[in-house]
């Protein structure tokens, strides 16, 4: 007889989840986590409340990084006692109707800023608004207190204890005070960049009393360049301002204004980069991603460019309504954007011809270090102390033979040496020639002055006007060279090998689709794709500049750009790399010694091109010394 299986029981009680209505503390605390990551982000929301209210003073204290104390005090239209109340409303605001969210003009809109730190901290506000009375409401974990009276002058103090204490699991991600400190700066300093006319100061009380001004910008009169010329200065540093070029450019209701640092002028990291979208910094990669593709061309792939750039649009034409934060942005047209980005400042780097950034000189002379002081501390004294007449007298007397023997001197060496009779490029035929000067404009007043000399068969040596140029005449020509190389490709477009047998490479539908949408572009630089059926592109045309090529990864590196940058200028960027060494092949050689004749030529030739500041490889090609610094170095100042 069979036995009969045990019969298994997959029966199993699952209690169904009831769906309730979470109170306003509960929901506050967890808008809480959007709007409010760090100390730093209770300062951004309520110094941004500040300039919306109209603001010409504000000041910040804190303490401890922010966490037991952020106050900020500003000078704006205030308040009134039945307004408190209904700020600690969640989205509760003065700034828009709710009709329209697209069309905003002021850095709040969402009304969760203040409900949002008096649900994880202990907030009190203090306002006076213009012909009320001053009036103040505490709140402590979300719950309010009733509004009495206080005595204020006028404006809003904001004042936030304990931040977190109300979700003490988040103070365990906090950072140091001193990193937090330094966030808080941070977003101080991107602020007052965006609001010159507006003073901010920045003070640490921690350990109480008055404690100390760690940043101070006073608000800055004058028109708009000249205010945001001086601000910068005083955020970024003056070498920056020194060496930044101004922008300002239209394009389709976008205008974009700023400074841009010259190519010399660049960093080790992405940190002095700034970007605005109607004065709100923002962190937006489509933005830095069109930053880096302009200075693309003058910088190493280990430098980044310095720029603080405003674009200013219609509302309605982007979006900051992406993350409560409201740190991201999104454009309608995001090209236009990425596109009057890129052509300004390369058009302003172009107009910029020569010039190299002032830190160069001041590397130099940094280099130079002047003789150490003596024991006592004072300068160290040239000059002999002068005798008198007769003791001269005596001294010449003494000094002076019978009869002066005859010396004779060695003939100087002969200038001239074997090499080119002129200075010519190879590609494109044209031959240098040597500007007369006028009569009235002698050599030493054109920028790069006159050749004097040449040392170690490398570097040119010219005096101007007011000080004198040293030129790598290697790393000066490359330049101009390339610069020769990529017109021409411009103009007659980049030669392309068409494949025996055609590369097809499989991709998926929306990949396929994205490079399509692309082939115009791609082939102006020698790379034809044509859809091949299914998911899949037939890749029959490569640039010929590039060799043989592997198809199917350049495509796909492609796409990664694509996704990165919304734009891809990997075929562009490796047919320039291949330019740049075909005139680092051909452009005069270190150690070739040169006449003057030819010194000269290229000196004009460098100051006729644009980018001849830098070589390929972004190292600067020229120093320039000032006659006052080259003084100073022989203490004759």
């Amino acid at each position: 007889m069979r036995s009969q299986d045990p019969q298994i029981s997959h029966e199993t009680t699952i209690a169904r989840p009831v769906i309730r209505q979470l109170d306003d503390s509960a929901i506050n605390r967890i808008a809480a986590g959007e709007v409010v990551e760090r100390p730093a982000s209770a300062v951004k929301e309520l110094v941004e409340n500040a300039v919306d209210a109209g603001a010409r003073r504000i000041l910040v204290e804190v303490a401890d990084g922010g966490k037991t104390l952020i106050r900020v005090t500003d000078d704006g239209v205030g308040m009134t006692p039945e307004d408190l109340p209904l700020a600690l409303s969640r989205h509760a605001t003065s700034k828009i109707d709710g009709s329209d969210l697209l069309n905003i003009h002021t850095f709040g809109f969402r009304g969760e800023a203040l409900p949002s730190l008096g649900a994880v901290g202990r907030l009190t506000i203090t306002s006076r608004a213009q012909g009320h009375e001053a009036a103040q409401i505490e709140v402590s974990g979300g719950q309010a207190a009733p509004v009495k009276p206080a005595g204020l002058r006028a404006g809003t103090i904001v004042e936030l204890r304990d931040l977190f204490f109300a979700t003490p699991a988040r103070l365990k991600f906090m950072r140091s005070d001193r990193a937090e400190n330094q966030a808080i700066s941070d977003v101080v300093k991107r602020l007052a960049m965006a609001e010159p006319s507006i003073g901010f100061t920045l003070r640490d009380v921690s350990g109480g009393g008055e404690g100390r001004v760690t940043f101070r910008a006073d608000p800055l009169p004058g028109d708009l360049f000249d205010a945001l010329h001086g601000r910068l200065a005083h955020v970024i540093g003056r070498e920056f301002a020194e060496n930044a070029l101004r922008i300002d450019a239209n394009r389709d209701g976008l205008r974009l204004y700023g400074y841009a640092a010259l190519p010399t002028y660049s960093r080790g990291a992405a940190v002095t980069q700034f970007l605005f979208v109607n004065t709100r910094p923002v962190k937006d990669k489509m933005l830095t991603g069109a930053l880096r593709a302009a200075y693309m061309d003058f910088l190493s792939r280990d430098r980044h460019p310095a720029a603080a750039l405003f674009i200013d649009c219609d509302p309605e034409q982007v979006d900051v309504n992406v993350h409560p934060a409201k740190s991201e942005v999104r454009f309608r047209d995001p090209g236009v954007a990425r596109g009057l980005i890129v052509s300004s400042l390369r058009h302003a780097l172009a107009e910029a011809g020569h010039r190299a950034s002032t830190t160069v000189a001041g590397a130099t002379l940094g280099a130079m270090r002047p003789e150490e002081p003596t024991a006592s501390g004072g300068p160290r004294i040239y000059q002999m102390e002068r005798p008198s007449y007769g003791a001269r007298q005596q001294s010449y007397a003494a000094q002076s033979p019978v009869q002066p023997p005859t010396l004779s001197y060695p003939a100087p060496p002969s200038t001239e040496t074997p090499g080119f009779a002129e200075l010519s490029d190879a590609y494109s035929g044209q031959t240098i020639e040597t500007p007369d000067p006028q009569p009235d404009h002698p050599i030493e007043d054109l920028p790069l002055g006159a050749a004097r000399g040449q040392v170690h068969e490398n570097y040119i040596i010219a005096q101007t006007r007011d000080g004198m140029v040293i030129v790598d005449q290697h790393a000066a020509h490359e330049r101009l060279v390339y610069e020769q190389l990529k017109a021409q490709m411009a103009e007659n477009g980049v030669t392309a090998q068409a494949l025996l047998i055609p590369e097809i490479v499989q991709l998926s539908e929306g990949d396929c689709a994205r490079l399509l949408d692309v082939s115009d572009e791609l082939y102006k630089f020698g790379l034809g794709i044509e859809p091949f059926g299914g998911n899949a592109i037939a890749v029959r045309e490569t640039p010929a500049l590039l060799g043989e090529v592997n198809a199917e990864a350049m495509l796909r590196d492609i796409l990664d750009e694509l996704d990165d940058q919304g734009e891809s200028q990997l075929v562009q960027a490796r047919i320039e790399a291949i330019l740049s060494r075909v005139a680092c092949h051909g452009s005069i050689r270190s150690g070739r010694r040169m006449r003057g004749e030819e010194m000269n030529a290229l000196l004009r030739e460098m100051e006729a091109t644009p980018h001849s500041g830098q070589c390929n490889h972004g190292r600067p090609t020229y120093v320039e010394l000032k006659l006052a610094d080259i003084e100073r170095l022989f203490g004759r100042t």
